[in-house]
């Protein structure tokens, strides 16, 4: 008993170091001033610290979604954010198109870190595998899992 006791307080205490949920008053006001600069019809707002990292979730337009994790002063590390297939680079189209032909594009993700950019997104065919890759801003396959 005193075991697991231990492991679930283990596992407990290790959850809320790892991602704490915030309150707006508790984000440094370098971060929040930014934030509400570039977005302030932001929607369904929702901060986390993880690590020395301040992330933001939110809502923009008709349900665009937006996930941004800021340094401590304010800087932004990484952008993920919901985009359409239409939005796509025409080079990963045409990427996607050779290595995938007969595939359809799902849930396309457009991810800006430490300023290069890549996009995730599912494949997907009748009576084949389905895919999500990663592609990078050149066209070049980073990463391929079937789901």
């Amino acid at each position: 008993m005193k075991h697991s006791v231990l492991i679930a307080t283990t596992l407990l205490t290790f959850g809320f170091t790892q991602a704490q949920d915030l309150f707006t008053s508790e984000i440094p006001s370098v971060i929040l001033n930014n934030f509400n600069l570039k977005y302030p019809k932001a929607r369904d707002v929702e901060w986390e610290r993880k690590g020395t990292n301040y992330e933001v979730e939110f809502e923009t337009n008709w349900n665009k979604d937006h996930e941004i994790w800021y340094s401590a002063t304010g800087e932004i590390v990484k952008h993920k954010e919901d985009i359409s297939k239409k939005e796509l680079p025409e080079k990963i189209q045409n990427k996607i198109n050779i290595d995938f032909k007969g595939y359809y594009i799902n849930d396309v993700e457009r991810v800006v870190a430490y300023n290069k950019t890549h996009y995730k997104m599912d494949v997907n065919a009748l009576l084949k595998d389905n895919w999500e890759i990663v592609i990078d801003q050149n066209g070049e396959i980073l990463s391929k899992n079937r789901n």
